[in-house]
């Protein structure tokens, strides 16, 4: 039920929020409808080695999104990761191109995204399902402001 009403703030509670580019939020919208996440930043080697190991909770409305300085093949894994995640494998336009639904704590086994990416948003597992957010989904951030973004700041 906690879950429910989580999600049920993230996807209607955007509606009447500016949608404003900030670094530590994220919009997603797609025909499911658009909900914004609070995200930490990890655009570094350290940042994105330490990403969220070791914690035991992160709110419903909460992420991470990790940042790559250029289009890459991208596989991450849940070592030390005590919450099942859902990751969300982005392009450089913002586009969602996989999702990897509800990864295994603590599980060393490799999570392939695909190629040409250069984001990936990790949110509490589940969440992408019961909101309904698929492939095609569209991000903004300050981070895809270049001329193939597709919702640029």
């Amino acid at each position: 039920m906690i879950l429910r009403a989580a999600v049920v703030f993230c996807a209607l509670g955007t509606a009447g929020l500016a949608q404003t580019c900030r670094e530590d939020a994220v919009f997603l919208k797609g025909d499911w409808g658009q909900a914004r996440f609070s995200v930490e930043i990890a655009d570094d080697a350290a940042e994105r080695a330490q990403g969220l190991m070791h914690r035991a909770f992160m709110p419903s409305s909460s992420g991470m999104l990790f940042v790559y300085e250029r289009p890459q093949a991208l596989s991450f894994w849940m070592r030390n990761t005590l919450i099942p995640l859902d990751l969300l494998f982005l392009d450089a336009s913002g586009t969602v191109k996989s999702i990897h639904h509800s990864a295994q704590p603590l599980d060393d086994t490799p999570i392939p995204g695909g190629r040409d990416l250069t984001h990936v948003l990790e949110i509490n597992g589940g969440l992408a399902k019961a909101m309904g957010i698929v492939p095609g989904t569209v991000m903004r951030h300050p981070t895809f402001s270049g001329l193939e973004a597709v919702w640029p700041c």
